[in-house]
């Protein structure tokens, strides 16, 4: 006997036993051996799962499926920020040009914004703010709207829940005074071209 009670075929020309089984697939004769016991272990801890598995989701039904946590889940997000006062309507924007606004959205811009799109706004992770170039819109209005819901699929979070709407209005605000200024290793124009 070897390892785990398998018989190998010289045991078989020693004793004489019989220890090939009648099975045989292309002229391949198979060793009648036990399975191992951990695989059979885990045969049995297969069965006992999938036992539970339909007893929890199909019999007492206690655990959701995937596609109505999923349907939970996405109802849960589109009611995010429900509560918060609703932005102002992009067209009644104005830019903030004053001295006070423009300096509290420069310090706003430093705090939260400059990881992205670096303290000159020339880019980073984050486009370059200074070009003539824009992915989400070109004006103050899109600026705003950027900043409010976010840009998910380029990993800008929406800043909604993190600022008051006077400090997006600031912030967006200082974003325009960079347009057209020449900072340093500028990231190259993504999006399109500003009229």
């Amino acid at each position: 006997m070897e390892m785990n009670g398998h018989k190998t075929v010289e045991k078989d020309e020693l004793t004489g036993d019989r220890l090939l089984s009648d099975h045989e697939y292309d002229n391949i004769r198979e060793l009648d051996n036990n399975l191992p016991k951990w695989w059979v272990g885990l045969f049995i801890i297969t069965i006992i799962y999938a036992v539970v598995y339909i007893f929890v989701f199909d019999v007492i039904r206690i655990a959701p499926y995937q596609q109505e946590e999923w349907t939970k889940e996405m109802a849960a997000a589109g009611s995010m920020g429900a509560g918060q006062p609703a932005p102002v309507s992009a067209t009644a924007l104005v830019a903030q040009t004053d001295k006070t606004n423009l300096d509290a959205g420069k310090e706003i811009f430093m705090k939260q914004c400059k990881v992205c799109h670096l303290e000159g706004g020339q880019g980073s992770v984050g486009p370059n703010l200074t070009d003539n170039f824009s992915i989400h819109g070109c004006g103050y209005a899109d600026i705003v709207n950027t900043i409010t819901v976010g840009a998910p699929e380029k990993g800008m979070i929406s800043w909604r829940t993190q600022l008051t709407e006077m400090q997006i209005r600031q912030v967006a605000s200082y974003i325009m005074t960079l347009k057209g200024t020449n900072p340093p290793n500028p990231k190259a124009p993504q999006g399109e071209p500003c009229k």
